[in-house]
């Protein structure tokens, strides 16, 4: 089970910081990635960490959002800096490999003056 939190509505230039709560120990062995999906459109991973920590991103992300995990707790986390209308959507997180993990609620983020 995959729980996100810590979305909402925020300025264009605002910081948001997502949070992602596994509850199987499968999660320390496995990529974790944050998707987006905007209104309309499909989702897609913009960042990403392995089980020894190393990142990627999405060019349009890149510089402004900082994935991390925390295994103990088996959550993962998104730093959201910088934030502009185009970063709205749904933000999910799962294993970047195949089969994905059920999905989870989500949590909204909205950038909006």
């Amino acid at each position: 089970q995959l729980v996100e939190s810590g979305g909402g509505l925020v300025q264009p230039g605002g910081s948001l910081r997502l949070s992602c709560v596994a509850s199987g120990r499968l999660f320390t062995r496995n990529t974790i990635g944050w998707y987006r999906q905007a209104p309309g459109k499909q989702r897609e991973l913009v960042a990403s960490v392995d089980s020894v920590n190393r990142t990627n991103y999405a060019d349009s992300v890149k510089g402004r959002f900082t994935v991390s995990r925390d295994d103990a707790k088996l959550s993962a986390y998104l730093q959201m800096n910088r934030l502009t209308p185009v970063d709205t959507g749904v933000y999910f997180c799962n294993r970047i490999r195949d089969p994905p993990w059920p999905w989870g609620q989500g949590t909204q983020v909205t950038v909006s003056s």
